[in-house]
């Protein structure tokens, strides 16, 4: 693990003022564009037309940054076959192509730790029962995993006393669900999921957890597409976890394949926050130039996690506000945003056609 990485980790999380934070990590993501540059041909092919001054990175803005669509289009790599552990796959939508994101050892070890650093300012240091709200059937695949797979089997180290809420048919085990509940009614529980999910699969099937005397922590994330075509907000989503758990505390994450690992929280300002090891900015839709606070654009994800790959610096197709600096009334430092979308066909075409950056 570098110096700077292991200075990062080390810090505990959402602690590290904005400005101490960027400065290591432009540091050690110019460092990365360097070992990928020399790594993987396909990569410095893009770098060297579309970003001819890498070297003279000075802030985090200036680091090279790619689509996220060329993780579906190229099988992007900077080891040789021999060292490659395992292979992500998005879940993508019926039809479409997956993004896929090869991993080796070190690098799979790096988001599990990353993961863990981020849960434990979450959830806390202790293992509490977990109720996974998937079926254990997804967990069982080998090879390629899908991110869904991945999310599950990485947030399953976090808890102790687990059951699976779903069966092999994606319905709610009511009876097993009950039972777990009854059993763990006076202490905290543990429950994840993927967004819609949780909303459609759990939220929406179980009437209620009975009387519960401990609070839970619920943790799901995925994409709000589903919902919002449901007319799920996000105040609705946590009034019915609260009929169904009761006490409960919900936290929404941002994140995708490309970057497993680093995961961008929901405080309880209900705003996304950016971990010691990575940050996310905001660039116009035309120009992609960085914008400031406030202003809508496309959202581009930097970390320090992705070593056997080039996906340390990722544009997405997401819409988002950057909210602030530092300064949020939750008590967590760094800058933290919101997400407000997906870009439409029009916009990607735009954005696509867009060479000069900065």
């Amino acid at each position: 693990m570098s110096d700077t990485l292991e200075t990062l980790f080390s810090t505990p999380q959402f602690t590290l003022p904005t400005r101490e934070r960027d400065e290591l990590l432009t540091k050690g993501l110019k460092e990365l564009t360097s070992q990928h540059e020399q790594r993987c041909a396909e990569y410095r092919g893009i770098v060297r037309a579309l970003f001819p001054r890498t070297t003279e990175c000075a802030r985090l803005a200036d680091i090279p940054y790619l689509p996220v669509v060329l993780f579906k289009k190229l099988a992007l790599s900077s080891v040789a076959p021999s060292e490659i552990f395992k292979t992500l796959r998005s879940s993508g939508t019926t039809g479409s192509t997956p993004s896929r994101v090869i991993l080796d050892r070190d690098t799979a070890r790096l988001q599990a730790l990353a993961l863990k650093h981020i849960m434990t300012s979450v959830v806390g240091p202790k293992r509490l029962p977990m109720l996974l709200v998937d079926s254990e059937s997804i967990t069982q695949s080998t090879g390629e995993h899908s991110a869904r797979a991945a999310g599950v089997i990485g947030m399953m180290n976090f808890g102790r006393d687990h059951l699976f809420a779903l069966d092999a048919n994606e319905q709610v085990k009511t009876d097993e669900v009950k039972a777990w509940l009854e059993a763990h009614r006076d202490e905290p529980i543990f429950v994840f999921g993927f967004t819609a999910i949780v909303w459609h699969r759990f939220l929406t099937q179980l009437q209620s957890a009975g009387q519960r005397s401990a609070p839970a922590i619920l943790v799901h994330g995925g994409g709000w597409k589903k919902l919002i075509q449901s007319a799920v907000s996000p105040e609705r989503f946590k009034t019915r976890a609260r009929e169904v758990l009761g006490e409960v505390r919900v936290h929404d994450y941002y994140g995708m394949v490309e970057q497993v690992g680093s995961i961008y929280v929901e405080c309880t300002q209900g705003f996304l926050h950016t971990p010691n090891f990575a940050t996310a900015l905001v660039r116009d839709y035309r120009t992609l130039r960085e914008l400031p606070p406030h202003q809508e654009g496309i959202i581009q994800v930097l970390s320090l996690l992705p070593k056997s790959y080039p996906g340390h610096s990722i544009l997405t197709e997401d819409i988002g506000v950057l909210e602030g600096v530092d300064d949020c009334a939750c008590g967590w430092r760094g800058s933290y945003f919101t997400v407000k979308g997906r870009l439409s066909r029009a916009e990607l075409r735009g954005c696509s056609d867009t060479a000069n950056v900065g």
